[in-house]
């Protein structure tokens, strides 16, 4: 038995039809898009491998994203720009793709399972803390969001391979901290993270130096 349809049976017994899992990807990152995903599986679906995508290895993750888009009943993605990051903030959009992802839904659910985020009266809902590793459908969203934002980040490590976008994905590890300092800020850098501000401070800093000289 799968210990992470609870939730789900639960809003079936309410009589609920159509139960859209939510979660997303990319809050941590001082780099790159936040991701929201949202999976409606049918009712009753097990899949005793699909959880919290951080538990996951890779591979893993990429063979449940096939997966999952192939038996859900329905799934949306939604890619947050930098921009609005910057100008919402991580939390408020999370909320706004979450939101989203059940207006652009191809099947309009009537009940919400989201990721620890309150979604006020835009649906019948329960916010579950850790929930992408106790429900089922916010797990394959969680799955869903990370490798769709990974794949993105892959890409930018084309455009920018000096800050190694590839090994870790726009977090704010030692690596990626050092390149930022020693390259510079880039384009896809969210603006409202301390460590991005520093460097571009730095920066000003800099070119008034030399504009000075």
């Amino acid at each position: 038995m799968c210990e992470r349809v609870e939730y789900e049976r639960h809003a079936y017994q309410l009589g609920k039809q159509y139960i859209i899992g939510l979660d997303e990807a990319g809050r941590g990152p001082m780099a790159g898009p936040l991701v929201v995903a949202g999976v409606i599986f049918p009712k009753g679906y097990v899949n005793n491998e699909i959880n919290d995508s951080k538990k996951l290895s890779e591979k893993k993750r990429e063979k449940l994203f096939d997966i999952i888009k192939h038996d859900a009943l329905a799934y949306q993605i939604e890619i947050i720009s930098i921009e609005d990051v910057d100008k919402l903030n991580v939390y408020q959009a999370s909320r706004l793709g979450m939101i989203n992802a059940i207006k652009h839904i191809s099947i309009q659910p009537d009940y919400a399972l989201s990721d620890a985020m309150p979604l006020g009266d835009v649906i019948e809902h329960e916010a579950i803390i850790k929930g992408d590793s106790k429900s089922i459908s916010i797990g394959a969203a969680s799955i869903l969001a990370k490798v769709t934002r990974d794949h993105i980040m892959l890409e930018y490590d084309k455009q920018y391979p000096e800050y190694g976008f590839a090994s870790h994905k726009g977090y704010p590890t030692k690596q990626h901290k050092e390149a930022l300092q020693k390259y510079g800020v880039t384009p896809i850098h969210r603006r409202s993270f301390q460590p991005v501000k520093d460097a571009l401070t730095i920066q000003l800093t800099i070119d008034s130096d030399e504009f000075k000289l």
